[in-house]
């Protein structure tokens, strides 16, 4: 009888654990399945209006490499060698199995494979905003966390104003102000270039730096502000009075109950943000004379690349329902509200 009785607590515990790990890889799937069955139709569409944009467009291979006094029949002959004298859906099928496949065709200005120059500027582009995506995290939710914890005092203003003094800065100013403080008053960091992972951790940290602190100023201040908002309206619930009659200690009140009940808006917001930062970073890649993807894709988009553009596009919808997949499992898992299903 004794050896039963001390022997079925912990077997009640294990029952609890292996209950609760199912039900959290239970929700999970669910979300995992909810977005794959969003990404799907969207996928399709959205690379079927992309590929219609070329003929839309009117922009021929045959523009680029032969230029404009070409005559009609030496335009046929070239448009004939790309297969742009086939049926639409016939081209659309012919690209999309090839994007299935890893293969998003090929340059009209250089005749390279556009999906390892792509994959080029991606390394140079995922590194500094992942870099910048880390610096924003942890600056926004410590500056938002503690602005809400010293709500209506100088902290809290001190924090706001600074947060919407950064908002409005642009990067390439930001850019421009490091260059000339770290990189040639300091001499601290490179003012340019890039040199990858695998030729040293420190040299790649010391070259994605600056431009990453460049591009996290907008991350900071949104995480900030949404994380401030949302950790005051949950200390005003009613879960935190009942945690402050039952008394527990403020720590455990905040993390337990404010903090999961408030991060969500915050971390929604980074499901936009991530791509933002990959895609929209032209300006602070040519400050920092880096060969990223969105210099790849201004230059594409000039050139009257069609190709390039289309695998840009193809490329920038999979990291937006990529990172956004994250953040959903993310808010699955942390927050209550998403495991309700609220």
């Amino acid at each position: 009888m004794t050896t039963t009785a001390v022997q079925a607590p912990p077997a009640r515990r294990r029952g609890v654990v292996v209950t609760r790990v199912r039900h959290t890889l239970g929700r999970l799937l669910v979300t995992l399945a909810r977005s794959v069955a969003i990404f799907v139709p969207v996928f399709l569409v959205a690379t079927f209006v992309t590929f219609a944009l070329r003929s839309m467009s009117g922009l021929s291979p045959a523009r680029i490499q032969l230029g404009e006094e070409a005559t009609p029949e030496a335009i046929q002959r070239v448009e004939a060698q790309w297969g742009l004298d086939r049926p639409f859906l016939v081209q659309y099928w012919d690209w999309f199995t090839g994007v299935l496949h890893g293969q998003l065709g090929t340059s009209w200005t250089n005749g390279a494979d556009i999906s390892t120059l792509i994959g080029l500027g991606l390394g140079v582009s995922l590194s500094v905003a992942t870099f910048a995506l880390i610096i924003g995290i942890v600056l926004g939710f410590a500056l938002g966390a503690l602005a809400a914890l010293r709500r209506t005092t100088w902290i809290d203003r001190a924090i706001t104003g600074f947060v919407t003094v950064i908002s409005v800065m642009p990067a390439f100013v930001v850019g421009i102000v490091l260059v000339a403080v770290f990189a040639v008053g300091l001499d601290l960091f490179p003012s340019a270039g890039y040199i990858p992972a695998e030729q040293g951790l420190g040299p790649w940290l010391a070259h994605i730096t600056l431009p990453a602190l460049a591009l996290s100023f907008d991350v900071v201040a949104d995480v900030a502000r949404q994380l401030r908002g949302s950790l005051v309206a949950a200390f005003r619930e009613n879960y935190v009075t009942g945690a402050v009659v039952r008394g527990l200690s403020p720590r455990r009140i905040f993390y337990g109950h404010v903090l999961r009940n408030g991060i969500g808006p915050a971390l929604a917001t980074l499901g936009l943000k991530f791509p933002a930062l990959v895609g929209a970073s032209v300006v602070t890649e040519w400050i920092f004379g880096l060969q990223g993807f969105g210099r790849f894709a201004n230059d594409s988009a000039q050139a009257g690349d069609v190709p390039a553009v289309q695998g840009v596009l193809v490329v920038s919808i999979v990291l937006v329902v990529l990172f956004n997949l994250i953040v959903n499992l993310v808010l699955a898992r942390v927050t209550p509200a998403s495991q309700r299903g609220v």
